[in-house]
């Protein structure tokens, strides 16, 4: 039986709250006022620290505390939200990372320098002088017995009640007492009034309820933070005791263990429930939820809440693999049967291409991920930047909810990155020059994404100064990568900055210079058996697209016959077929050209590219397949018809094999190539080329 580590989940966890603070910081930076996204990310702060506290990652929880405190001055309004507040913390969380990944990895200066920044900006900028004084001022000693008496007291007599499953779910009552023991002086008092009789005890239930009279120097606000977790469920009243008397204030605490009897049921044995205390609960999703200020009883969510359940990449990937073994061996099924004349043989055949299909399509769905946990990342790209290069940069997101395979959605992040980065550091133009070009000081960034068919469209567009094709031009020839004057056509021209080794920056600087990124961000995109598509205007802004297959494991193809060979062609890049008989075939020789409504569509035979040594079919047809705006016709000699392919990869020795990206294993279980659509496109490109330039 697989059990979880426990530290493994805690990381998991961690990661999420962490990227549930980093998203408040974000929405903080455009509304420094709001209230509840300060609390929201006082909350996760607090949480973090907690939960790293509990499981033993005591730098994380202690370099976090002062996180929370800077949080906890602002909530207070002790200090005002900055930006510069929200970079520090933002720097700071960073650093929480790698002290989650690697708690022995604090060398100590990263640490204090990141905690001079904070305490700069929760220091610097103090509403009123008393705030200033109390930012910079040590903190005080613990104070003694006779000092304490002297400083104002608050009493507030504090009934809770938790829900009956508290302690199953692993909260810990005890906790939250002694974290009001931590607050002043407590006397504590168990209700026991709900207690059943030992024939109806439930061991996994809670029964009891308290009721705390508390002196403090803390404000109400201090009890809230106490239940702040777990205010939500609970039943909590806090009472101002102003009319108590003296002698009742300064009786001596109790602890929580000398417990004073309400009311009792007959006497039970004592149940001392085996629950670590912890200064927080477990890790989980941070929300901008009020703290209630009125004393009645939180109303009970009778809602189921959605469920879910956390499942490692690696299972996800497994099953894949055995749902993609079913495909293959039902498709060998569904051609014994349809050879058979047993009729239950076919109908136990059809029922199981069924359940098959719905089980594929089920295993997609699951392997699906919304875009948007992709575009997330790149607002704290998108801030970054801004700060770093003094340009005003909005981000805009849109088609989040659009879903795609979670292995393009990583292996898309890299390439991503740097077209960002290229667009806000040679596209977008600093403040001065879009005033002058009469544009709004602020440059706009929009990350889109759309499905279209089998295909989803991820593009890039900014509004700055477009790309410089006389600059393009000018470095390609300068780079021998174009001879001078070459004709080419605009989207090859504008396709020269994917070139290894291209960048039109003047220096080198952390943002671009090397030509680097962009040659990245091609082979990653036909890695994905994707293509790139550019649209630029001088003085408007340019867009980059990416056209990505939705998923890389199962996909509809166009089994096709050559020769004796069989191939399977993407159904997402076919067009249309059309029949190229014997003498068209001939008269076609020598240009290899379509007309196919007013327009020339180049082909190519797979016939010659795949050195068939059988004779051609009488009637040959033609499967015009297209990459965006660009087509070409693939001649072969049989389409037998549409498959449900399962992709294969290469084996090492093939890799390089630019015609095709992958292999599958048919019904009768032979192999059958893949072709790489976008490789085809750019031979029969080049072969058009070629022919015009010898006209």
């Amino acid at each position: 039986m697989n059990t979880l580590d426990p530290v493994q989940v805690f990381r998991a966890e961690a990661a999420e709250c962490l990227e549930q603070i980093e998203e408040g910081l974000l929405d903080l930076t455009h509304d420094l006022e709001n209230r509840a996204l300060v609390d929201a990310v006082f909350r996760g702060l607090h949480t973090l620290k907690g939960s790293g506290a509990m499981f033993g990652f005591n730098a994380l929880a202690a370099f976090t505390h002062h996180c929370e405190t800077a949080f906890d001055r602002v909530r207070k309004g002790e200090v005002p939200a900055t930006a510069e507040l929200v970079a520090a913390v933002l720097s700071a969380q960073d650093h929480m990372r790698s002290l989650i990944d690697n708690p022995d990895a604090d060398d100590g200066v990263t640490g204090a320098r990141l905690l001079d920044q904070l305490r700069a900006a929760v220091g610097g900028e103090a509403p009123a002088a008393a705030s200033v004084a109390a930012a910079s001022a040590p903190e005080p000693e613990p104070q003694t017995q006779s000092s304490a008496q002297t400083a104002p007291r608050n009493r507030w007599r504090i009934r809770f009640r938790l829900p009956d499953t508290s302690m199953a779910n692993g909260t810990n009552p005890l906790g939250l007492l002694d974290e009001l023991r931590d607050l002043g002086e407590c006397t504590v008092r168990a209700n026991l009034s709900a207690l059943p009789s030992w024939a109806d005890y439930d061991p996994k239930l809670l029964y009891m309820s308290w009721e705390v009279d508390l002196v403090t120097e803390h404000d109400r606000s201090a009890v809230d933070d106490v239940f702040i977790f777990v205010m939500d469920d609970m039943e909590l009243t806090v009472e101002d005791l102003e009319d108590a008397t003296a002698a009742a204030v300064t009786e001596p605490a109790v602890s929580v263990q000398d417990v004073t009897v309400v009311a009792a049921q007959p006497p039970v044995p004592p149940i001392q429930p085996s629950l670590p205390v912890a200064s927080a609960p477990a890790v989980r999703p941070v929300e901008a939820v009020p703290v209630k200020k009125d004393a009645a009883p939180a109303a009970a969510n009778h809602g189921k809440p959605a469920e879910s359940v956390r499942v490692p990449a690696e299972r996800l990937d497994e099953l894949m693999d055995r749902v993609g073994e079913l495909v293959i061996a039902q498709s060998r099924l569904s051609q014994l049967a349809s050879s058979s004349a047993d009729m239950g043989l076919r109908s136990v055949s059809e029922e199981i291409e069924r359940l098959s299909g719905e089980l594929r399509d089920t295993m997609m769905v699951l392997r699906m991920v919304p875009v948007g946990t992709l575009f997330s990342r790149f607002r704290r790209l998108v801030h970054d930047l801004a700060r770093e290069t003094g340009k005003v940069i909005e981000l805009v997101c849109e088609g989040e909810s659009t879903e795609v395979d979670k292995t393009v959605i990583e292996r898309l992040a890299d390439p991503l990155v740097h077209l960002v980065r290229n667009s806000i550091d040679h596209g977008l133009e600093p403040p001065e020059e879009r005033k002058a070009a009469g544009k709004a000081d602020a440059g706009t960034v929009i990350l889109s994404a759309r499905q279209s068919g089998g295909e989803v469209i991820i593009s890039i567009s900014d509004d700055g100064r477009g790309i410089n094709r006389e600059r393009v031009r000018a470095k390609a020839e300068s780079s021998g990568l174009i001879a001078p004057g070459q004709p080419l056509s605009d989207q090859e021209l504008l396709q020269l900055i994917f070139a290894p080794g291209f960048s039109t920056a003047a220096q080198i600087t952390n943002l671009s210079g090397r030509g680097v990124g962009m040659d990245v961000v091609k082979k990653t995109v036909e890695a994905l058996r994707g293509t790139i598509e550019i649209e630029s205007a001088n003085g408007k802004g340019s867009v980059v697209s990416l056209r990505i297959p939705l998923t890389l494991a199962i996909i509809d193809g166009l089994l096709v016959r050559v020769g004796n060979g069989r191939y399977v062609i993407p159904l997402s890049a076919v067009e249309e077929c059309l029949e190229l008989s014997l003498e068209e075939d001939l008269r076609s020789r020598g240009r290899s050209f379509l007309s196919l409504r007013e327009s020339l569509v180049p082909f190519l035979r797979l016939r010659d590219l795949f050195r068939t040594s059988t004779k051609p079919d009488p009637y040959q047809k033609i499967v015009v397949v297209s990459t965006g705006s660009e087509r070409v016709g693939l001649v072969v000699d049989q389409i037998i018809g549409d498959h449900q392919t399962v992709i294969k990869s290469m084996s090492k020795l093939h890799q390089d094999v630019p015609t095709f990206s992958g292999a599958t294993i048919l019904g009768d279980g032979s192999v059958a190539l893949i072709l790489d659509v976008g490789h085809l496109v750019a031979a029969g490109q080049q072969q058009e080329a070629h022919m015009r330039a010898a006209v």
